[in-house]
């Protein structure tokens, strides 16, 4: 494995990359449909489950705010927040900076649902083996962070 000074040679890189595009997809397949079975019991899908958790972790938003946050279209982002809205767990609120595009909040319900669905993921993960290390993690974080950053989400909308 050849190495610059500042990490890997640009095709093993390129090809180390690869492996983690090929671990995501399905990482995120499974995680989709594991989300939507447990959630089931509340009647959320995977759509509202992202909503409701961007509100939880970010307070009010709008929704072209939500659909940048999560390189969604607004049309999805509003199909989600739509359903949100019709079960509750959603409620509109004046936006002081911008009539038109009201902000969006999380009902007492919805902080009730979205606190249930997130403790059971957090039970599921406290199962990973303690053999990963912070050091770790962290590396991951940053890879992904950084190939989520080169691929942008400057086309949503």
């Amino acid at each position: 494995m050849s190495e610059t000074a500042h990490g890997l040679a640009p095709e093993e890189l390129t090809n180390r990359l690869t492996e983690v595009f090929d671990l995501v997809g399905p990482l995120y397949r499974c995680t989709h449909r594991k989300v939507e079975q447990d959630v089931s019991t509340e009647g959320l899908s995977v759509g509202v489950r992202a909503v409701l958790s961007m509100l939880r972790e970010h307070g009010p938003m709008t929704v072209p705010q939500m659909g940048r946050a999560q390189a969604l279209s607004r049309q999805f982002v509003q199909r989600m927040v739509n359903d949100a809205a019709a079960r509750g767990l959603v409620e509109s609120a004046p936006n002081p900076a911008h009539k038109k595009s009201s902000l969006k909040q999380l009902t007492e319900q919805g902080q009730a649902a979205i606190t249930a669905v997130i403790d059971r993921e957090r039970a599921v993960l406290r199962q990973v083996d303690g053999d990963l290390t912070e050091a770790e993690v962290d590396a991951c974080l940053r890879v992904l962070s950084r190939l989520l950053e080169l691929m942008g989400n400057d086309d949503v909308d």
